[in-house]
């Protein structure tokens, strides 16, 4: 069975950082897509960072530049390093993995960690 455990959330001020992890059970980090998302109250829900197998990561324009997606295969963990947060990056934060390598699609999620940027 595949688990996926975020934490790391919590609240910080304008300009600070926070860094997300996601702990994996059932599943093997370097096996295909993994990514992070994020919801925020009344909005749809944002894929905000991607890596791939090979390490290739794609970001969200929202992000660039502040936010990096990495991997630690040897732990199976994979992270969110948020620098420069914004009010506008408060949400909630999912981690989520592909099945397959057929697309980077997002079939298992984890149960998400809160993050508020207050200004």
């Amino acid at each position: 069975q595949v688990q996926l455990v975020e934490s790391g959330g919590g609240s910080v001020q304008t300009g600070g950082s926070l860094r997300l992890s996601c702990a994996v059970s059932g599943y093997t980090t370097n096996s295909y897509c993994m990514a992070w998302l994020r919801q925020a109250p009344g909005k749809e829900r944002e894929g905000i960072a991607r890596i791939w197998s090979d390490g290739h990561t794609r970001y969200a324009d929202t992000v660039e530049g502040r936010f990096t997606i990495s991997k630690d295969n040897s732990k199976n963990t994979l992270y969110l390093q948020m620098n420069s947060l914004k009010p506008e990056d408060t949400a909630m934060y999912f981690c989520a993995a592909a099945a397959t390598n057929v697309r980077c699609s997002d079939d298992y999620w984890g149960q998400g960690t809160q993050v508020t940027v207050s200004s």
